[in-house]
């Protein structure tokens, strides 16, 4: 029997999700803190995974 990991989540940087979006990594936090974006806190870091990232432009794709 192989052991493997299911598949992880890619968690991204505010820096990173402000990138993709073209704002400001002010605004992902604004985003974060209204609790429009889920966020995940790793030690003392906060990321965005990968998957609430896309749901999140899926689900303001109609706006």
């Amino acid at each position: 029997m192989a052991n493997t990991l299911p598949a992880l989540p890619t968690f991204l940087t505010l820096q990173r999700v402000a990138d993709i979006l073209a704002v400001s990594d002010k605004t992902v936090r604004r985003l974060i803190d209204r609790g429009d974006l889920p966020r995940h806190k790793v030690g003392r870091q906060v990321r965005i995974s990968e998957r609430d990232l896309r749901d999140f432009i899926a689900l303001r794709r109609g706006f």
